[in-house]
């Protein structure tokens, strides 16, 4: 039997997407990436962690913020290459911004428009 991890087509630097959605809602509510380590210990904790190329190294979501998202259902897609990760998302904030969701900016006509307010100033989230 093989490792599950190993069915995962992990691209050249050994990651694939990873999309948070909110388990209820449906709502996509950010995009990170994860490593075979981080999709791993997400398995295992239950709560996401993922790889931060930024930084170069694993993130546990809300570390900093509290905002953990804690995990309901992971699946790959069918061409094995992006995971989907069904989340409760602590403090209904995902989004460094203070936003419920990542995607809080929309294409109206030929520019983007927020659509999403601030529910949290960050500087009040991240105080280191």
């Amino acid at each position: 039997m093989s490792n599950w991890l190993d069915e995962v087509r992990w691209d050249e630097k050994g990651l694939a997407p990873a999309i948070a959605q909110d388990h209820e809602s449906g709502k996509i509510l950010m995009v990170a990436w994860m490593n075979k380590e981080a999709l791993k210990l997400t398995a295992e904790q239950g709560h996401a962690v993922y790889w931060s190329r930024s930084r170069n190294k694993l993130w546990h979501k809300g570390e900093e913020s509290g905002h953990q998202q804690n995990i309901i259902e992971i699946r790959l897609d069918c061409d094995e290459d992006v995971i989907l990760l069904s989340v409760e998302q602590k403090g209904g904030i995902a989004c460094h911004t203070g936003r419920e969701r990542c995607f809080y900016r929309k294409l109206v006509g030929q520019q983007w428009q927020k659509t999403d307010s601030i529910l949290k100033d960050p500087k009040s989230i991240y105080t280191s």
